[in-house]
């Protein structure tokens, strides 16, 4: 079996080093970039299926390359980086990051998270289209194919979004809270205070599928409890 490819960037050539030599020990294949640039660069060449990107590094920083990145690929990007505040995995998460490790961190913590998430996205990847579907008003869900649909007209959506939103289509009308979605498209126990990280994500599925995200009519928060997918 070809093994998975996975991308880190960073500017500290230590940490490339260390992440590949775990990784490569996990039977992965690696590919290294200093900076945002080269790490678009690697992306047009290899078959990456991961990126671990740092957020401090010269010529283009880690947000700007994962913003210019998701203009065209859903593949998962996962956020390495020393700052600790809440606005910082906040803003990594609102511009398209479907996780954040704060360094340091130990080799199987990292291993663990590249391939829980390398896992959900070969398995949303590898289906093909043309299942079972759910039509909830405007949106429609393939279960098999792992596509969403909004008035006919595809959605791109992160692998973990899509995560969320089948969680959703599969459960119309019924309150998850936030540790509960953070565990079920997390696929892990929900990490302390999860709300900022899922509420972000919501935020980004209302602006994909809700006419006006201001003022959902499909997802829906239940003050105290959590969040819905609005029956139609």
């Amino acid at each position: 079996m070809e093994r998975s490819c996975i991308l880190v960037a960073d500017d500290d050539a230590d940490i490339r080093k260390a992440v590949r030599l775990y990784l490569e020990k996990e039977g992965f294949q690696v590919a290294c970039a200093a900076d945002g640039f080269e790490a678009l660069d690697l992306l047009e060449q290899k078959p990456v299926q991961l990126i671990l990107m740092d957020v401090m590094m010269p010529r283009m920083d880690g947000f700007s390359a994962i913003m210019r990145i998701r203009q065209k690929r859903n593949l998962p990007i996962l956020v390495m980086s020393a700052k600790t505040e809440d606005s910082d995995k906040v803003l990594g998460l609102s511009i398209g990051a479907d996780d954040y490790i704060t360094k340091p961190f130990s080799a199987a913590e990292l291993a663990a998270r590249v391939k829980s998430h390398l896992r959900r996205y070969l398995e949303l990847g590898g289906a093909g289209a043309g299942g079972p579907c759910a039509r909830i008003g405007r949106l429609e869900y393939d279960f098999e194919g792992h596509a969403l649909t909004a008035d006919g007209d595809p959605v791109r959506l992160t692998p973990t979004e899509t995560r969320i939103m089948e969680l959703f289509m599969r459960n119309p009308g019924r309150i998850f809270s936030a540790e509960e979605i953070y565990a079920r498209a997390w696929d892990e126990p929900a990490a302390y205070a999860p709300e900022n990280t899922v509420m972000v994500h919501i935020r980004r599925i209302r602006e994909k599928i809700e006419l006006n995200p201001k003022e959902p009519e499909y997802l829906k928060v239940v003050w105290g409890l959590g969040y819905k997918l609005e029956k139609k």
